[in-house]
């Protein structure tokens, strides 16, 4: 278990993306991470843009970066809806200043952008929103998955794969 003891946020809203949210998370807890999903609301149930529900065991408006090692950021319609809290872009402003992991994939960028810690940043996410990267100051690549420091940013669900083998090499610097 590559992982124990290291402690990622999972943070969801409803029309997540359910493979961007799952596999990651089921990869990351498969090495031995303590997943913590986080909504706005503790204790609900959120649907995926397909169905697959996921239930928040913890309110992100009661959490602190100081109790994780990173966060993941599913894409779906979710970012739209949780880049409008102001507690949520706090954590992750804190994580990039203490160069936590943050990984984002799809439309997950959003939140990073709201949040101000993409400017500078190598970074890939659907080519949607590489305009909205763009105009934030981040630098677009079409890959499968970038790497920038605390970074990790992926496309879309057929490059899961490529995203979660730099998830877990990106939490390793925390053992």
């Amino acid at each position: 278990m590559k992982l124990e003891g290291i402690n990622v946020l999972a943070i969801l809203s409803d029309d997540f993306e359910d493979l961007e949210f799952w596999v990651p998370v089921m990869r990351l807890r498969e090495e031995g991470a303590n997943v913590v999903v986080a909504g706005i609301e503790k204790n609900k149930k959120y649907i995926g843009k397909y169905g697959v529900p996921a239930e928040s065991t913890h309110s992100f408006l009661e959490l602190s970066h100081e109790d994780f090692h990173g966060i993941l950021i599913p894409g779906g319609w979710s970012p739209d809806k949780l880049r409008r809290y102001p507690e949520l872009l706090k954590i992750i402003k804190d994580m990039d200043r203490e160069k936590k992991v943050i990984g984002q994939i799809c439309h997950a960028a959003w939140v990073t952008i709201s949040a101000k810690v993409v400017e500078g940043k190598n970074v890939t996410s659907t080519p949607g929103i590489r305009d909205d990267l763009e105009n934030a100051g981040a630098i677009w690549h079409d890959e499968a998955v970038v790497v920038d420091e605390n970074f990790v940013s992926s496309r879309r669900p057929p490059d899961i794969p490529d995203y979660n083998r730099e998830l877990v090499k990106a939490f390793l610097k925390f053992k």
